[in-house]
């Protein structure tokens, strides 16, 4: 996850603490669950996923190391967490994170779900945001 702020500090405008850590936005536990893509014994990627309600989620946080990225690992993963988890699905990417809303967009369509929306949207917390909405069979 200190990776992940890390990342996205420079659009966040997060700084790490005294200790060289940053605040995180999403905490385990309740309503959401935690992944890690582990590749060869080694901690690869996380994905913070909560479960507003029966059958709907939302991703809070996914992430793959750089070292892992543009072999499609990222797609698998997603992927796999979406199959065990039918249902209606929310991702959104804030401003400045087009890298993220490209390689959203390409995994959804990949997937071939058709119940696919994507809209520009004010969330409460992160302003303008690219959001992504889907269903899963």
């Amino acid at each position: 996850m200190q990776y992940y702020e890390a990342e996205f500090s420079a659009i966040t405008g997060k700084k790490p603490n005294g200790l060289g850590l940053f605040e995180l936005d999403t905490h385990l536990g309740d309503d959401t669950l935690g992944f890690l893509l582990v590749i060869d014994n080694v901690p690869a990627g996380i994905a913070a996923i909560r479960c507003e309600e029966a059958q709907a989620y939302e991703v809070c946080e996914f992430y793959v190391l750089s070292y892992f990225r543009k072999n499609g690992i990222g797609t698998q993963f997603a992927h796999t967490i979406w199959k065990d988890h039918p249902g209606d699905w929310e991702i959104k990417q804030i401003q400045g994170a087009g890298y993220a809303t490209t390689f959203w967009r390409k995994t959804i369509e990949q997937f071939n779900e058709t119940a696919y929306t994507e809209e520009n949207y004010d969330d409460p917390y992160w302003g303008s945001v690219t959001r992504q909405r889907f269903t899963i069979n």
